[in-house]
């Protein structure tokens, strides 16, 4: 049975040019770009297995691009269930201008799933064991906005603890029928509640309150350059982002959650899982365009929280 198993609805095939200036009408020339498997939960199980892990990967597959997705992922040798639906699975594209450091994502909408193929997830799910399922990613078009929620109830039913990253009315449903993890960054807490959250003060006292209303048991809020505040029933750790060269922002959060994740299912504490956590949040954004994390730059981030933590202790 797989620890770690995690759901991508609306996965895509990621490529990433570099050029040094964006202008209209004239051609780019830019490097040869670089393909990888992208979208939420593949980026987790991308990352995971960087880190040494394992994961199983369930995702849809629709067209010549959906093949491209399935081949690529044969290079992290990640252990997967299809979903095959209809339509062109997204073929999105990062463009970074040398010139000014400006980075510009370019992500379309993905196919629209009928009821049968969004139906198949949650009988997916319904057939999956494991300790840890990652709900990662927007929900395609045709998809209810409570599918996360359907998800959820299903794997809870199973024993299975659910950790949700998502956006929007998805989000705010699944909420309802409580997860174990959630990780919103700042403008998605402000949303999910309904008002601005600048300080810390404010951004504790939110998590607190998501944590006792019993929409999830642990919150890990991302700050970008600020780190993580991580809160749960017993506790509270924020932990400041090391000080990167930034290249790219690119799969930072699915960094982010892997990282967790991953410490979690080895059985380590939610306070060095949240420092492995931020270490390759941090590590995503070194490598440039779309690629993930690099395995030394991870560990690397990792010691330096970690000494950090013991000489403030």
């Amino acid at each position: 049975m797989p620890k770690i198993v995690t759901l991508t609805m609306n996965p895509a095939v990621d490529i990433s040019w570099e050029v040094q200036d964006v202008v209209p009408t004239r051609k780019l020339r830019s490097s040869g770009g670089v393909v990888y498997p992208g979208g939420g939960g593949i980026n987790v199980s991308h990352v995971i297995s960087v880190l040494g892990g394992e994961s199983k990967a369930i995702f849809t597959r629709a067209g010549i691009v959906g093949t491209l997705l399935a081949e690529l992922l044969d290079d992290y040798a990640i252990d997967r269930r299809v979903i095959g639906v209809s339509g062109t699975t997204r073929l999105s594209a990062t463009v970074y201008e040398c010139s000014t450091e400006d980075e510009y994502r370019v992500t379309p909408p993905g196919p629209k799933l009928t009821e049968n193929e969004w139906q198949a997830f949650v009988g997916a799910v319904a057939e999956t064991e494991c300790d840890y399922l990652v709900c990662s990613g927007s929900v395609p078009e045709g998809a209810p906005n409570d599918i996360y929620a359907r998800i959820t109830a299903t794997a809870k039913a199973n024993g299975t603890k659910v950790i949700l990253d998502a956006s929007g009315r998805p989000l705010i449903e699944a909420l309802k029928e409580g997860v174990y993890l959630v990780k919103p960054n700042l403008r998605e807490l402000e949303h999910l509640v309904g008002r601005k959250a600048p300080t810390p003060e404010l951004q504790e006292q939110i998590a607190r309150q998501i944590v006792d209303e019993g929409r999830a048991e642990v919150v890990a809020l991302t700050l970008g350059p600020q780190g993580a505040l991580l809160v749960w029933k017993d506790g509270m750790r924020r932990v400041p982002s090391p000080d990167v060269e930034k290249k790219s922002a690119v799969g930072a959060g699915s960094s982010f959650v892997a990282g967790l994740v991953f410490a979690l299912s080895e059985g380590r504490s939610l306070e060095d899982g949240l420092l492995l956590a931020v270490a390759c949040g941090a590590a995503a954004l070194i490598t440039p365009g779309t690629e993930m994390v690099r395995r030394a730059d991870a560990d690397r981030l990792y010691e330096e929280l970690v000494e950090s933590e013991r000489a403030s202790a």
